[in-house]
C-alpha cells in the first residue's frame, strides 16, 4: 500500500470519530502553544536584559561615596562625599586595565525652555563619561576644553527632555544652538545624546540633561567645598581583553590608599561592577526562559499519553477491521504504517493549531501585559519537530500491537 492511500485512510478513520480526535488533540495544541508563548515572554524578557547590558556600556564599574559612622549612627550610602575629581584621575592613570574614568556629580533640575518646561536629572560630566557608557551623540558636538575648563554655559540633552521642550516633530539638528534656563543659568544647547531607553530598575536613562562638570559645581549647584572638587560618582571603563577583578582590586586598593584607609578600616566608597550584575541579570533570564519551555513541555508529553490512549482504544475497537485487511493480503506493516500515520497525522494537525494559538496568545499576552515578546522561528520548529516525534513515539506500541494480531483471531473479536 502506497503512502498516499495509507494517509487517506487514517484521514477517514480520524473523521470517523471527529469528536475523539478532537480531544485527542488538545493536549497536543496546549503543549505546542505553552512551548511557543512561554518561549517568546522569555525570550522577550532576555532580550531586554541583554539591550540593558549594552545600554551601560561594555566593561563598566561605578564608584561611589560610601556612609558614615558618627557616634555609632551610620547613615546611608552617600552620606559622606569622599570622592574627587583628583581620584577619579588617579584611577585613570595608575590602575593600568582602566582606559577610561569618568567623574561625575548628579542633581536634578527644571529645564526651562520658552512656556515649556521639564524636571530632569542634570549630570555634570566631561566628554569620557559619554565614552565609558558608549552614548554618542545624534546632533552637534561634545564639550570642548575650553567649556570644561571654564564652567562653559552649554548643555547636551537627552532625547526625552529634548522631545518635552521642543516637540516630538522638531529635528534634533534644529534644537543646537537653542538657549535653555537651568536654575535660572541659560545653557546653550550643543548636543542631544543618542536614545539610550530605559535601565535595568525601569528608569528612562534619555531623561537627563549634561553639562561640564565645572559649570554643574559652580554655576548650578554650589557643590559645598568646591575647592576639593567634590563628586558624587566615578563610571569606569576597563579596557577591552582587561581582567575585570584585577581592574576592581586595582582601583579598590588605590583608593583606600588616597582616602588613608587603615587594613581593616571599611571602605568610605561602594564599587559596582555593573557587567557582573547584569550578566547574572542575563544567565538568570536564560535560565527562566529554559525553566519556562520545560514546563510547558510537560503538557506535550501528557498530550503524547493521550494519543497514546485513545490509539490503544482504537486498535480494540478495529479488531475485526485489522483481520479482515489481513485476510484479504494486508501485511503487518502496513497495519503499522495506517495506525502510525493516524498517529502522527493527529499531532501534526494539533502542532500546526498549537503554532497558530501560540503566537495569538504570545502577542495577547505582550499587547494586555505590556511586556516585550519575541516570537522565535527556531522555538516554532522545535515545538512543532516534538509533536510529530510525539506522535511516532507514542503511537509506535499500538501501531505495532495493531500489526501483530493474528487474523483469525482478529476476524472473530467480538
Amino acid at each position: 500500500m502506497d503512502i498516499l492511500s495509507t494517509f487517506r485512510i487514517a484521514l477517514l478513520a480520524l473523521r470517523t470519530n471527529a469528536l475523539r480526535s478532537a480531544l485527542t488533540m488538545l493536549g497536543i495544541i496546549i503543549g505546542v502553544a505553552a512551548v511557543i508563548a512561554m518561549i517568546a515572554v522569555g525570550k522577550g524578557a532576555q532580550s531586554r536584559v541583554e539591550e540593558q547590558v549594552r545600554s551601560l556600556g561594555a566593561n563598566v564599574m561605578v564608584v561611589y561615596p560610601s556612609s558614615q559612622n558618627t557616634g555609632g549612627v551610620r547613615s546611608g550610602s552617600g552620606g559622606i562625599q569622599t570622592l574627587t575629581e583628583d581620584d577619579a584621575r588617579a584611577v585613570a592613570l595608575e590602575v593600568p586595565e582602566i582606559m577610561f574614568a569618568a567623574p561625575t556629580h548628579r542633581a536634578s533640575g527644571q529645564v526651562v525652555y520658552g512656556n515649556q518646561n521639564w524636571f530632569a536629572a542634570v549630570f555634570g560630566v566631561n566628554n569620557d563619561f559619554f565614552d565609558v557608557r558608549e552614548w554618542p551623540l545624534v546632533a552637534g558636538r561634545p564639550f570642548e576644553a575650553g567649556e570644561l575648563a571654564s564652567s562653559g554655559k552649554v548643555i547636551i540633552l537627552g532625547q526625552t527632555v529634548a522631545r518635552q521642550l521642543f516637540g516630538e516633530d522638531t529635528p534634533f539638528e534644529d534644537m543646537i544652538d537653542r538657549v535653555v534656563r537651568l536654575r535660572k543659568v541659560p545653557l546653550t544647547v550643543i548636543g542631544v545624546a543618542e536614545r539610550k531607553g530605559q535601565s535595568a530598575v525601569g528608569q528612562d536613562q534619555d531623561d537627563a540633561v549634561f553639562v561640564p562638570l565645572s559649570t554643574a559645581r559652580t554655576r548650578l549647584f554650589g557643590v559645598v567645598q568646591g575647592k576639593l572638587r567634590r563628586i558624587n560618582s566615578i563610571w569606569i571603563k576597563v579596557s577591552p581583553g582587561q581582567d575585570m577583578k584585577s581592574a576592581e582590586d586595582g582601583t579598590r586598593n588605590l583608593l583606600r590608599q588616597r582616602h588613608r584607609l587603615a587594613a581593616g578600616q571599611e571602605d568610605d566608597f561602594t564599587l559596582r561592577n555593573l557587567t557582573e550584575i547584569m550578566q547574572a541579570q542575563e544567565a538568570a533570564s536564560r535560565a527562566m526562559t529554559a525553566l519556562l519551555a520545560a514546563i510547558a513541555s510537560v503538557s506535550l508529553l501528557v498530550g503524547g499519553i493521550g494519543i497514546m490512549n485513545i490509539m490503544l482504544v482504537s486498535v480494540t475497537e478495529r479488531t475485526r477491521e485489522i483481520g479482515l485487511r489481513m485476510a484479504v493480503g494486508a501485511r503487518g506493516g502496513d497495519i503499522l504504517s495506517q495506525f502510525l500515520v493516524e498517529a502522527v497525522t493527529l499531532s501534526c494537525i494539533g502542532g500546526a493549531i498549537g503554532v497558530a494559538l501560540g503566537v495569538f496568545a504570545a502577542e495577547m499576552v505582550g499587547k494586555s501585559a505590556e511586556w516585550r515578546i519575541e516570537i522565535q522561528p527556531p522555538a516554532i520548529l522545535l515545538a512543532f519537530g516534538s509533536a510529530a516525534l510525539i506522535g511516532i513515539f507514542f503511537g509506535f506500541y499500538p501501531a505495532r500491537k495493531a500489526s501483530q494480531l493474528e487474523p483469525i483471531d482478529a476476524l472473530r473479536y467480538e
